[in-house]
């Protein structure tokens, strides 16, 4: 019985041997040519080693692609996004000040008083050249971005010329708050309507560009993030199925029950499959939450910010220049409508600044109970969930934005009886005055911004730590699994020697 055991076996390595020496002779790879178990081995082992090659590459490729995609929404756009949102803001601020120093004439005292805002102006004037010059270097090689900061540049020096003189008419003239010379008023029409219509619109073009190249990478790299993820399974299930096939042919026609380089390797690709999986799973998760919970929240509170800033200069300019009170009053509404557009359960939307006040001061006690939408850039912010104090801190705004409101309408009435004085004191002296409520509307305003933009650099950073020492793992792993199946099917080709 023995020799009859043996027998197939003698005869299948005599006629590999022979096979061997005609695959020699014509210069063939080692598995093409050989008959029996030993071909068969060979084409299962190189297979398995060509799949190890698979599974590197396509991991290899999902990797990079997340990090690319990290790097320009983490590192690059994104960070320009709220460097240009912040120029925004700082430019509108300027012109806010400028409009209350206007506005004061000679009663430098109100308010914080005259210098406080001076103060204020030149820091922002300081952040808004930090930022353009910021811009500017992200911008490099991009020659629409560029012009758009030079732009910017250029508007900036005509309107600080045009309120330098307005400035200068206004401190000779010496006149009570509220009643600046004709002079003044026309210079400073030409510089607000410079800022609002030229510089703002120049500096918000720049955000969309960098904004739309956020948005443009995340669809891309999202996309490109499943397509990975499932070429990462398919080469690791691929594997994860020759091994195991070559293992079940080594017991079958071996007699070897175990295989441990191959049960290492096989297991080894399991621990790697769904390593990377998770890994880029969760890059996909983090990079979502850095662009949809961070930047773009920040971004649209960053405008509301700006937007609301621009809000108190026009109350400002309302009460200075009555000649264009209507436009300005117009342009208060339409900003206020931006920064929170309320759609009431009826469907009537308010018409003029004192209903849109009064449908406000609804919505400000639970916004998510509120009968109708919340819209805007402030009211699509406002959602439960996300990080601790999150909620808190969005009805505290909401609360601050409507007494900003309420005051807004106390200091109109005032200035309607023909109040003037009384009027330039609503709004800027003391307590619950329109400038200090809206102190308070615009602390809140920054500390959720603060929020959103520490989960903007939280989910980064997260991410990058999640892809470090990914690509030396890689490497690593497949050589091992590699050298892992030569070292369990050398001692059986070792056999037909």
């Amino acid at each position: 019985m023995k020799r009859s055991t043996e027998a197939p076996e003698i005869a299948d390595r005599l006629a590999t041997r022979a096979a061997d020496r005609a695959r020699r002779r014509m210069g063939l790879p080692p598995w093409v040519g050989r008959p029996g178990t030993r071909g068969r081995l060979w084409l299962l082992s190189a297979l398995c080693l060509v799949l190890t090659g698979v599974l590197f590459a396509v991991t290899g490729s999902a990797i990079s692609r997340a990090r690319e995609g990290l790097e320009v929404i983490g590192r690059g756009e994104g960070p320009k996004v709220v460097a240009t949102a912040d120029l925004y803001f700082a430019l509108s601020d300027m012109d806010a000040q400028m409009a209350n120093v206007l506005l004061m004439g000679s009663e430098h005292s109100l308010g914080d008083g005259r210098e406080y805002a001076l103060i204020r102006y030149e820091q922002r004037r300081a952040a808004a050249t930090d930022a353009l010059l910021h811009a500017a270097q992200l911008a490099a090689g991009d020659p629409v971005e560029e012009e758009n900061v030079r732009a910017v540049m250029e508007g900036m020096n005509r309107y600080e010329n045009l309120v330098a003189q307005a400035r200068l008419l206004n401190d000779e003239a010496g006149r009570p708050a509220g009643e600046p010379p004709d002079e003044v008023v026309e210079l400073y029409r030409r510089a607000g309507e410079l800022m609002r219509q030229d510089i703002l619109p120049k500096a918000y073009n720049l955000t969309l560009d960098s904004g739309a190249t956020v948005r443009s990478t995340y669809e891309e790299n999202s996309a490109a993030a499943s397509v990975g993820t499932a070429l990462v399974a398919a080469a690791a299930t691929a594997l994860f199925a020759a091994l195991i096939a070559l293992q079940l042919f080594l017991r079958k026609r071996f007699r070897r029950r175990y295989n441990l380089p191959l049960a290492a390797a096989t297991a080894g690709v399991v621990v790697l499959g769904l390593g990377a999986i998770g890994m880029l799973e969760q890059q996909a998760a983090l990079l979502r939450t850095a662009k949809e919970d961070g930047l773009a929240s920040v971004l649209s509170l960053s405008r509301a910010h700006a937007i609301s800033t621009g809000m108190n200069a026009d109350q400002s300019r309302w009460l200075m220049d009555p000649g264009r009170a209507h436009t300005y009053e117009q342009n208060f509404l339409e900003d206020a409508e931006t920064v929170l557009f309320l759609v009431p359960e009826n469907g009537h939307l308010p018409g003029d600044l004192e209903s849109y006040t009064g449908e406000v001061a609804k919505a400000v006690p639970d916004p998510t109970a509120y009968p109708g939408k919340t819209l805007g850039l402030l009211g699509e912010e406002i959602r439960p969930g996300g990080v601790e104090g999150r909620e808190e801190v969005q009805r505290e705004t909401l609360r601050f934005y409507s007494a900003y409101l309420e005051a807004d309408q106390e200091m109109r009435k005032l200035a309607e009886e023909g109040r003037i004085g009384a009027a330039v004191d609503a709004h800027m002296s003391g307590q619950d005055s329109v400038e200090d409520v809206f102190d308070r509307y615009e602390r809140s305003l920054v500390q959720l911004t603060a929020l959103h933009r520490n989960t903007f650099d939280t989910a980064v950073a997260e991410a990058e730590a999640g892809l470090r020492g990914w690509d030396a793992a890689l490497l690593g792993s497949c050589l091992g699994f590699a050298a892992l199946v030569v070292l369990g099917v050398r001692p059986r080709l070792a056999e037909y020697r």
